[in-house]
C-alpha cells in the first residue's frame, strides 16, 4: 500500500513540473519576437492597435520622480521618464512594455537583448557609449551631497576622510570614485544608501539633484548641497543597444517635445508633485501602522513566492533524481556527466548562476526568457545538484537484499526501482527533501534583483516609498516565516500517513 501511495505521489510530482515548465516555455516563445519592427510614421501599422509591435523598456523603479512603484495603485510603474517613454512610443506606434530590474544590470540587459531600451536617469557618459547608443540628452541634473541635518557636508572638500554613498553604475558612482580621500560604499539601491546613511553607516551620499530633494523633503533629518556643475558628466539620455535603429525616430520625437513645450510641461508636472507629496517627518522609531495602505500590495508577492518555490522544487527533485540514477547507473559517461553537473552547480555561487541563465539566455538562444522563468531554472538546476547526493544516499541506503530479491524473482531492473527501491529511499530522505524545500523557500529572495515582483522586491518598493526600511523587512519576514512553518507542518502530516501505513 506504501508503494503504491508513493508511486502516485511521484508521478504526479513529475507530471506537475512537465506541465508547469512547458507551460512556461508556450507563453515566452509568444511572448515577442526577436527582431524590432521600425515603423515609418503614419503607415498601417503605426495607426492599427492591434498591430503594434512591441518595445521593451528597462528601468530601475526607485529614482523618484523619475521612475518609481505606485505600490497603492496597483504596483505600476510611473514617472518623469515613464511618461515621456510613453509618449515617444506612442507617437511612432509602437506599445510599450516596462521591465524592472537593478540599475547596474541595465546596460547588460541592453546588450544581451532584454530590454529594447532604456530610461532610468541614465547619463550619457563617455564610458558607456563604448557600450552603447544614446539619444538627446532631455534633462540636465546636478550631483548633490545629502548628509544628515545636524552633520551637513556641504562641498566635495568637506567629504575628506568620509565614507561616501553612491548608488553602483550610477554617474554619481562615477563623480564620488573621483573625489580624494574618501572611503566610497557602493550599493545596487538609493533607498539602501539612504537608510545606511540614516543609521550612521556613511557620512554623506552622493545623489542626483531632484532625487536629493525628494529624500530630503520626505527627511526633514536629511539636509542637500548641491555641487557646482563644473566638471560634472553630461546630463540624462535614452540607451538603445549598439546600432539600433530607433535612436532616430527617438530623437526626432524628443527634439519635437522640447521645441514645442511638451518636454518641458513634463519636467515641471513630475517635480511640482514631488514637492507636494513630500511627507512629514519620519523617524527612526518603528510605524508599523504605515504598512496598511501597502499591505495587499506586499501580500499578492505570496503567490509569485510560493508558485517559483513549486516551481523550483518540483524541478530540481526530477530532475535530481535522473542525475542520482546516473552516479549509480555503472555507465561511465553518464557517472561523469552527473559528477561534473554536481560539481559546477555546487562550486558556483547562486546568484552567479542566476544571472547567467537570465542574460545568457537572449544572447546565445535568442530567446527572451522572463525573469520567473530564468528564476526557476537556476534555482532547479542548483538545487537538482544537491538533491541528487540526497536521493543517491537514500537509495544506497535501502537494504541490499531488496535488490536481490528482486533480481532474483526476476523483477526488471526499471520496474525494481520504480516499484520497490525507490519508494523506500524516498521515504527515508523526506525529510531532507523537505529541508531542500523551506531553503528553496527562504532563497527566493534572491529573485529580486532580476526584477521578480515576489516578497523581498515589493518589501524593497515600499522602502523605496516610504524611506523605512525595518517596517517592511520585519512585516515580510513574519510572512516567509509562517510559509516555512505552513510547509514544514505539511511535511510531518505526510511522515505520520507514511509511518501509520507500513
Amino acid at each position: 500500500m506504501t508503494t503504491k501511495k508513493l508511486n502516485r505521489i511521484y508521478a504526479a510530482l513529475v507530471a506537475a513540473a512537465i506541465l508547469i515548465l512547458a507551460a512556461g516555455f508556450i507563453q515566452q516563445s509568444i511572448h515577442r519576437q526577436n527582431s524590432i519592427p521600425v515603423l515609418n510614421e503614419g503607415s498601417a501599422d503605426a495607426t492599427s492597435p492591434e498591430n503594434k509591435p512591441k518595445l521593451i523598456m528597462g528601468t530601475s523603479p526607485d529614482y523618484p520622480p523619475y521612475e518609481s512603484v505606485d505600490a497603492l495603485h496597483g504596483g505600476e510603474i510611473v514617472g518623469l521618464d515613464i511618461d515621456i517613454a510613453k509618449y515617444i512610443t506612442s507617437r511612432l506606434g509602437y506599445e510599450m512594455e516596462i521591465e524592472s530590474m537593478d540599475f547596474n544590470g541595465l546596460i547588460a540587459a541592453l546588450q544581451t537583448g532584454r530590454v529594447d531600451f532604456v530610461m532610468s536617469g541614465m547619463s550619457a557618459t563617455e564610458e558607456r557609449k563604448q557600450n552603447v547608443d544614446f539619444s538627446s540628452i532631455y534633462y540636465v541634473a546636478r550631483n548633490t551631497i545629502v548628509s544628515k541635518s545636524n552633520s551637513p557636508y556641504a562641498s566635495t572638500e568637506s567629504l575628506k576622510g568620509k565614507r561616501v554613498g553612491a548608488q553602483l553604475g550610477s554617474t554619481q558612482d562615477t563623480f564620488a570614485e573621483s573625489l580624494q580621500d574618501v572611503q566610497l560604499k557602493k550599493l545596487n539601491r538609493i533607498p539602501d544608501l539612504v537608510q545606511e546613511l540614516k543609521t550612521g553607516r556613511v557620512d554623506a551620499v552622493i545623489l542626483e539633484d531632484a532625487v536629493a530633494v525628494e529624500y530630503t523633503s520626505a527627511n526633514p533629518d536629511l539636509v542637500h548641497h548641491f555641487i557646482p556643475a563644473a566638471g560634472q558628466e553630461d546630463g540624462y539620455a535614452i540607451a538603445f543597444p549598439k546600432q539600433s535603429p530607433l535612436v532616430d525616430d527617438f530623437n526626432r520625437v524628443l527634439g519635437e517635445i522640447s521645441e514645442n513645450g511638451r518636454l518641458d510641461d513634463m519636467i515641471k508636472q513630475w517635480f511640482r508633485a514631488e514637492e507636494e507629496e513630500a511627507g512629514p517627518l519620519k523617524q527612526l522609531n518603528l510605524d508599523f501602522g504605515m504598512l496598511g495602505q501597502y499591505a495587499p500590495y506586499m501580500l499578492r508577492g505570496i503567490y509569485v513566492t510560493l508558485l517559483f518555490t513549486f516551481v523550483s522544487a518540483l524541478f530540481g527533485f526530477v530532475w535530481g533524481t535522473i542525475l542520482s540514477l546516473f552516479k549509480i547507473s555503472g555507465i561511465m559517461p553518464l557517472q561523469w556527466f552527473a559528477t561534473a553537473y554536481t560539481s559546477v552547480f555546487r562550486g558556483t555561487p547562486l546568484l552567479l548562476q542566476l544571472f547567467l541563465i537570465y542574460y545568457a539566455t537572449p544572447q546565445l538562444f535568442r530567446y527572451d526568457i522572463s525573469p520567473l522563468l530564468a528564476a526557476g531554472l537556476a534555482f532547479g538546476l542548483n538545487s537538482a545538484a544537491y538533491l541528487s547526493e540526497t536521493i543517491r544516499g537514500g537509495i544506497m541506503a535501502v537494504d541490499r537484499g531488496q535488490r536481490e530479491a528482486a533480481m532474483a524473482l526476476g523483477v526488471p531492473y526499471r520496474t525494481m526501482m520504480v516499484s520497490i527501491i525507490f519508494p523506500q529511499a524516498l521515504r527515508t530522505i523526506l525529510p531532507a527533501l523537505v529541508n531542500e524545500c523551506v531553503a528553496l523557500l527562504k532563497e527566493s529572495s534572491l529573485v529580486s534583483v532580476i526584477g521578480v515582483q515576489d516578497l523581498m522586491r515589493r518589501a524593497n518598493v515600499v522602502q523605496s516609498i516610504e524611506f523605512r526600511a525595518l517596517e517592511a523587512l520585519l512585516f515580510v519576514g513574519v510572512i516567509y516565516y509562517v510559509l516555512v512553518l505552513v510547509l514544514t507542518s505539511l511535511a510531518h502530516l505526510l511522515e505520520r500517513r507514511l509511518r501509520r501505513s507500513d
